[in-house]
């Protein structure tokens, strides 16, 4: 084969390969994880309310905020599981307690992962392994299916491997399943399974490795009011109980259900018919 030939291929072979990650900026709060080609986006401003707006959640407030800030200090900390009903804060509690924390411990970053890219979070381990930076790697909306395999990537991150998950890593998720799976999954494994308790317990056991389970409920109608006077009093939106109540129900009327984010799209409502940028 001619030296023309060789360099050819060699040319190709170059233009096949990824070019080698470079080294990730780490002096923002917060990051995206990407795959293919893997990278740590930062971002700019993350998108929360101030935890104070969070009404209703108070033992979930209080608990994550804690585990939080012990893994901030460099102290044993949790994973944790956030689940439950829609609309009722879950994402934005972390965000909003990453955001608290973060204002006295700089070190503090938080890193969200798709859960399509779930497949490749043990290389964005290694590059997170052994920073003197804590990061909280965010799961939003994390369920699994039929045939769905990424869970098991996930066992690593959560316990598994023979390296542990790095000492300077936690992993929160929000779901809104329990068990990360649909009871209809979970009760086909027990009917068509050769070792059906087993096949369940694969599974089950991978909501069972997060040491914190804080389960989100749906809001009383006082609650509902009460979220939305904090968005009113936050952002300097006069309007009196009176008006605020009948509106407030009447929009949650035409929605079909009350959460966190019904009462946030309402105000939303509210200040823009009040010409107040939020």
């Amino acid at each position: 084969m001619s030296d023309e030939a060789l360099a050819r291929i060699a040319a190709a072979l170059e233009r096949l390969a990824p070019p080698p990650a470079t080294a990730p900026d780490f002096s923002a709060s917060a990051y995206v994880w990407h795959a293919d080609p893997d990278r740590l986006d930062p971002v700019d401003t993350v998108n929360r309310v101030d935890l104070s707006l969070l009404v209703g959640i108070n033992r979930s407030r209080d608990t994550l905020h804690a585990n939080t800030l012990q893994f901030a200090k460099g102290l044993p900390a949790n994973n944790a599981l956030l689940w439950g009903a829609r609309g009722m804060g879950k994402s934005s509690l972390v965000k909003a307690i990453h955001g608290a924390v973060h204002a006295s411990h700089e070190g503090l970053k938080i890193v969200e992962v798709q859960r399509e890219d779930l497949p490749s979070i043990g290389r964005c381990l290694a590059l997170l392994r052994g920073r003197p930076e804590r990061f909280i790697l965010f799961c939003d909306d994390l369920s699994f299916g039929h045939d769905d395999a990424h869970y098991k990537s996930l066992k690593a991150v959560l316990d598994g491997g023979i390296e542990g998950r790095p000492e300077n890593v936690v992993l929160y998720a929000t779901s809104n399943r329990r068990h990360l799976m649909p009871r209809d999954m979970i009760e086909n494994e027990k009917q068509s399974g050769i070792n059906p308790s087993e096949a369940v317990e694969e599974k089950v056991s991978l909501s069972d490795r997060f040491g914190l389970w804080l389960g989100f409920h749906p809001c009383t109608q006082d609650e509902y009011l009460e979220m939305i006077r904090g968005y009113c009093d936050t952002h300097g939106i006069a309007i009196s109980d009176e008006d605020l109540r009948a509106e407030a129900i009447e929009w949650q009327a035409t929605r079909g259900s009350r959460s966190g984010r019904v009462a946030w799209q309402y105000f939303t409502d509210l200040a823009g018919r009040r010409g107040v940028s939020v």
